[in-house]
């Protein structure tokens, strides 16, 4: 792995007189240094991405197609590397990062797809007396230079979400990788040139975010997608302007499991649902309601399950679960253990955190005012809640400021519309924990979880705007 990693400016390296480190989560070993972009370069990648435009906006959908075909060859080329990456960026277990690269090469082959689906219509327009004559032609047009802003959690799929169905609507982008995590992101930029993007179109800011809000703010950039805490995406809504934008941010997911669910798959599914990248995953299982006649049992199936889950070094294949991003991510999340234990909560299994090392965490007797239930905890912590009936878990579930995705284990049709149409989020898993996720669906959240939606077809539909024309035939010529 190279030891000094330089911004990509409309497609060319720069070095600054900044530099940030990159530390392995597991032990802080330095894995690199990343120069910082400077003002001048920020403000370059802005003019650079306005060229940029000029050139994608005209590309036919077979080139920004091939692009991203290109892209998925890089990525295939390029699988070690990224996965080696991952492991020492973010402290991933080496089965999670092949799955994050895996999942990007599907986003990309979608987004490849999509771009010759960008589609139009004829709207009749005599539907009234005055349209008589008249035909309405809307077609989709790309918006310009996009900006996109991701997490530490998944840095290199996340930017991908963002990055491919730019490419597939004739946008140019700015990446701003996480501080922590910049160098999938890098990466991410070097293999875009190399799949044939304009390299005008292109640019890998890395900064801290306090100054990347000078791009967020710009009117220049027309399009603005973050990930992130709720928090901080607020903030940026705050700051944008008038320009369009998504922000995809926190949650908080309850899983129902009622007394008809089939048990074993439930814990199964909960099991990696709540504790998959140290629960660092804003559709992690965090709040599990357990009907009241299966409580006991359920509870004993979650509990072996999440025993068995090997703490260490994801390095090891057989580590299920590695360290958080940092220290002071992991003392804040067991600061809420802390605080629900000292108001009368108990925990099951875990409740030990060493460093950067969380262990999976059980923890029962909560109330739904406890930071561990209100507050997105993201860290491999799950909390077990009785309800008596399904009206009650309904209302519990609905018990928050988030809405991004919850799950829901019955046979009983009826119940699962009722969840349909009564719990506020933006996706309901059906048999399945909260955290599942392809990219054929539309994905975000309500309430405090966010707006917009991602999958690269609907992205693609955020990214682009209708245009009309309407022809009068009337004023031809005979």
């Amino acid at each position: 792995m190279a030891l000094s990693w330089e911004s990509i400016i409309g497609g060319k390296k720069r070095k600054s007189d900044q530099t940030k480190e990159v530390r392995f989560p597991y032990n802080q070993e330095h894995v690199a240094e990343v120069y910082q972009a400077s003002d001048q370069d920020i403000e370059d990648s802005i003019t650079c991405a306005i060229q940029g435009f000029e050139i994608t906006r005209k590309l036919p959908a077979h080139a920004r197609s091939q692009i991203l075909l290109n892209l998925h060859k890089q990525i295939e080329l390029n699988t070690d590397r990224l996965v080696d990456t991952l492991v020492h960026e973010v402290g991933k277990t080496v089965t999670v990062a092949r799955h994050e690269v895996r999942r990007s090469k599907e986003t990309v082959l979608d987004a490849a797809e999509e771009a010759k689906r960008i589609n139009g219509e004829i709207i009749a327009t005599d539907g009234t007396e005055g349209g008589v004559g008249r035909m309405a032609f809307v077609r989709r047009v790309p918006l310009g230079p996009v900006l996109g802003v991701t997490p530490f959690n998944f840095p290199f799929s996340l930017a991908i979400h963002k990055l491919a169905p730019a490419i597939a609507a004739g946008n140019s982008f700015i990446l701003k990788p996480p501080s922590a995590t910049p160098l999938s992101g890098l990466i991410l930029g070097e293999m875009v040139l190399e799949a044939g993007f304009p390299p005008e179109a292109i640019s890998v800011v890395t900064c801290p975010g306090s100054r990347a809000e000078r791009l967020v703010s710009d009117p220049r950039i027309k399009f603005f997608s973050f990930t992130g805490s709720s928090q901080v995406g607020w903030h940026l809504k705050r700051i944008l302007g008038l320009k369009r934008h998504a922000l995809e941010l926190g949650g908080n997911a309850a899983t129902i499991v009622h007394e008809d669910a089939n048990l074993d798959y439930a814990a199964d599914r909960i099991t990696n649902g709540g504790f998959a990248n140290a629960g660092q995953n804003c559709i992690a299982v965090q709040r599990v309601l357990l009907h009241k006649p299966i409580y006991d049992e359920m509870l004993q199936k979650l509990l072996f399950r999440i025993a068995a889950l090997k703490v260490g070094d994801p390095r090891d294949p057989q580590t299920d679960i590695g360290p958080m991003i940092d220290v002071e991510a992991a003392k804040e999340a067991y600061r809420k253990v802390e605080e629900a234990v000292s108001a009368g909560a108990e925990i099951q299994l875990g409740g030990r955190c060493d460093g950067t090392m969380f262990y999976p965490t059980v923890v029962v007797n909560t109330t739904p005012d406890m930071r561990l239930n209100r507050d997105e905890v993201f860290a491999p912590v799950i909390t077990i809640i009785p309800y008596d009936d399904f009206d009650q878990a309904l209302s519990l579930a609905n018990d928050t400021d988030y809405g991004l995705q919850a799950g829901l284990f019955t046979q009983n049709m009826n119940r699962i519309m009722r969840a349909f149409e009564t719990i506020e989020v933006g996706g309901l898993q059906v048999n399945d924990s909260s955290n599942f996720r392809v990219d054929q669906i539309p994905y975000g959240g309500v309430k405090g979880s966010g707006i917009g939606r991602e999958g690269p077809r609907f992205t693609i539909a955020e990214m682009t705007e209708i245009r009309l024309m309407i022809l009068n035939m009337r004023g031809g010529l005979e």
